[in-house]
């Protein structure tokens, strides 16, 4: 089962031991601690493992309130009120793993299995296109047809070749099965954005309560997975957990060691955090009962506390999540969100099937619609995917993020792609709330970016299109 050499499958970083004692050291609600911590957090600096294991037991309302008031500051410093707009692209749901929680696991029978053909996944991208959408996540069952890896180098040339008019995808970012260093190189010559992979759970005896076939059996292949990416010169890696399966609390401090790791061997961590939760999946019995659920309230506490711990990492949050989950947590740390989402082969082209979809969506609305609520909200939806193609991932995205200049850089971005995307896809009510909302984002700026800002938006009026800084 097991790949590669010893140095490609190292997880000594992963301690359950240390992270248990942790958990016990900080179980008692100290409020003084807490505001410590809180404070601490202010500076913009991250958190220790003690830190966050303190700010995990927090109970009283008051200090939920403030822990909750702390988040929406340091996101509000940071990422000011931008939201990147993204979509899933689901090529296959093919898979040779037995996960007893995902739809997708190779046993079930209750699920239609279809890969796209390059054609297809074109159409695909052609809707996704003409909705509006400028960034995907290429998502695959983690098995392929038989020409093998080389299937999914194909479908993201096959997303890249697409072009409607003045729309086409600017960044394919990756989510597929752990690859070897070799493959993680051809997949960062395909220009890839992230890398993204969960880990599913990093408590060793639940990953193999609920990994009972298939090469994913494999922890440490899998945990090993990032290293072998950023060997390959992939710097932008995105991690998550699948809440539900473990304590949450277990995990979370597991992450955060997963993080540190990445930043002392290569000097950055991971570039994105995902906080999926367990949902409902055709030929799952535990996707409908998780074994440690994580509650609505647990849930908005983990993202703030995640926002703390690593201020400058975005935040995921998918369409798993019902719109009012998706707000409540918009404020408290999350910077990224998927909109019209499908996951099933073919959902965009064809009707949304449950009966080949990973797992049922919470949110069902489109991408306009999530544009036009969060724009009343207040809130910039960007389209931006400047970052990447100028070469600002990894340590040089961190070098400008820390001192607080890619502020400079994102907020201009996040308004000419959002004025792009009204005057080219908005539906009029969509135009008067998002003009509303440029205005007051220009009211907030300093001088210099406004100037810079009011630049770029005057040439995306005058019909230039992928205007960045």
């Amino acid at each position: 089962m097991g790949k590669g050499t010893d140095a490609d499958r190292d997880v000594s970083w992963l301690d359950d031991s240390l992270i248990a004692d942790t958990l016990a050291r900080n179980a008692a609600e100290d409020a003084g601690k807490i505001r410590e911590v809180l404070a601490k957090a202010r500076e913009l600096e991250g958190l220790d493992r003690d830190d966050v294991a303190a700010l995990m037991h927090v109970k009283s309302p008051g200090l939920v309130d403030e822990l909750f008031d702390t988040a929406r500051r340091v996101k509000e410093e940071i990422y000011g009120n931008r939201l990147v707009m993204f979509a899933p692209l689901y090529i296959s749901n093919l898979c040779a793993n037995e996960c007893l929680y995902c739809a997708f696991r190779a046993t079930n029978k209750e699920l239609d299995r279809r890969a796209l053909s390059m054609d297809e996944v074109a159409a695909e991208t052609r809707v996704l296109v003409r909705q509006g959408h400028k960034r995907v996540l290429l998502v695959a069952g983690e098995s392929y047809p038989g020409e093998g890896f080389e299937y999914v180098l194909k479908a993201i040339d096959a997303v890249y070749s697409v072009r409607e008019e003045s729309g086409e995808i600017r960044r394919v970012n990756v989510n597929v099965a752990p690859l070897t260093v070799e493959d993680f190189t051809r997949l960062k010559e395909r220009g890839i954005g992230t890398y993204q992979l969960f880990q599913e759970t990093y408590h060793r005896p639940t990953y193999t309560r609920v990994h009972v076939g298939g090469l994913k059996r494999d922890f440490d292949w899998r945990a090993s997975a990032m290293d072998r990416a950023m060997r390959a010169g992939i710097d932008d890696v995105g991690l998550g957990v699948l809440y539900g399966l473990a304590d949450w609390r277990f995990d979370t401090l597991a992450l955060m060691s997963h993080i540190r790791h990445l930043e002392d061997r290569f000097g950055v961590g991971c570039h994105t955090i995902s906080v999926p939760r367990i949902e409902p999946a055709v030929g799952s019995e535990m996707a409908s009962c998780p074994p440690q659920a994580v509650t609505d309230d647990e849930f908005r506490k983990l993202v703030a506390i995640l926002r703390l711990a690593v201020p400058y990492t975005g935040l995921i949050m998918s369409t798993r999540e019902n719109a009012e989950v998706r707000h409540s947590t918009l404020a408290l740390g999350v910077s990224q969100i998927s909109a019209g989402s499908r996951t099933n082969p073919g959902g965009y082209t064809e009707a949304e099937k449950f009966e080949s979809s990973q797992f049922q969506l919470g949110d069902h609305r489109s991408l306009s619609e999530v544009v036009a609520d969060i724009g009343r909200m207040g809130y910039i939806p960007s389209f931006c995917t400047a970052c990447y193609r100028l070469g600002r991932t990894g340590q040089d995205f961190m070098d400008l993020a820390k001192p607080g200049l890619i502020k400079e850089k994102c907020a201009p971005n996040a308004l000419s792609t959002f004025l792009e995307y009204l005057i080219d896809y908005g539906s009029p009510m969509e135009r008067e709330v998002g003009q509303g909302v440029i205005a007051a984002e220009l009211g907030c700026m300093d001088d210099r970016t406004r100037r810079v800002a009011e630049r770029m938006l005057g040439k995306v009026q005058e019909g230039r299109r992928d205007v960045f800084c």
